[in-house]
């Protein structure tokens, strides 16, 4: 269980040494990564181009994927073709040379997603309950991040995750994102149900949930505790100005 990059949630991020890679065109991450940083792209400007979430950018140019379903949109978005993405050859430059030079990408419409927003108690259940939910009646939030089919909302409650998650805001969780090392994540313990909002921590093998704020303890991880989702979006709820 791991994260790492760029763009998203600060503490994942990890710097890519961009010298270091010059001309290292042998794999889709390199070639993806040298065509973005060309385009003067961030992560999730790619993601938005090409209706995908920026974690699937990130394990491509991270090479924890290999390929994606969405590899033809994401060639779209760079200008190239998914052949050249995924197999390499002649430079993408030379395709660029047909065009007349006046001529570019038009911009690609932002899309977003809604998603309910449920309760603590409702996300300290099982995924399995949690999925089966009447979410009709939920206040919805919309986001440009693409949390999946189960995606949800919850609100922050408390100052453990204070300065940076003030109470009051809405976290989107992911259930379906397997976090990384210092990504925040939402956790339940599996015979209470009570459910917690923290930073996941990996350290010398052993898992834990640490609150921001340092008034609180960090809690250490077993298998009295269980992922409920990664947090992939935060922002203040509309219902907060009204």
């Amino acid at each position: 269980m791991n994260m790492a990059n760029t763009c998203y949630l600060k503490p994942n991020n990890a710097c890519f040494n961009l010298g270091s890679m010059e001309n290292r065109t042998e794999t889709l991450q390199h070639r993806m990564l040298e065509r973005r940083t060309k385009l003067d792209l961030s992560q999730q400007q790619l993601a938005d181009r090409s209706g995908v979430s920026q974690v699937t950018i990130q394990h491509l140019e991270s090479g924890r994927n290999r390929t994606s379903k969405k590899l033809v949109d994401i060639a779209r978005a760079l200008g190239v073709s998914a052949e050249w993405l995924l197999n390499g050859g002649p430079s993408p430059t030379r395709a660029e040379r047909t065009f007349d030079s006046n001529v570019s990408l038009a911009p690609q419409p932002r899309r977003s997603f809604e998603y309910p927003e449920i309760s603590w108690v409702q996300a300290g259940a099982a995924k399995e309950a949690v999925q089966e939910l009447n979410l009709a009646d939920c206040e919805r939030h919309s986001s440009e991040a693409w949390a999946g089919e189960n995606g949800f909302w919850l609100r922050v409650v408390g100052p453990s995750m204070t300065p940076v998650f003030q109470e009051g805001m809405v976290i989107l969780v992911a259930p379906d994102v397997e976090p990384e090392n210092g990504q925040y994540v939402v956790a339940r313990m599996i015979d209470t149900d009570e459910a917690t909002f923290k930073q996941f921590i990996r350290d010398s093998g052993r898992f834990y949930l640490k609150p921001l704020n340092p008034a609180f303890p960090t809690t250490p991880m077993d298998d009295t505790w269980e992922i409920v989702g990664t947090v992939i979006d935060g922002k203040l709820a509309r219902s907060v100005f009204r």
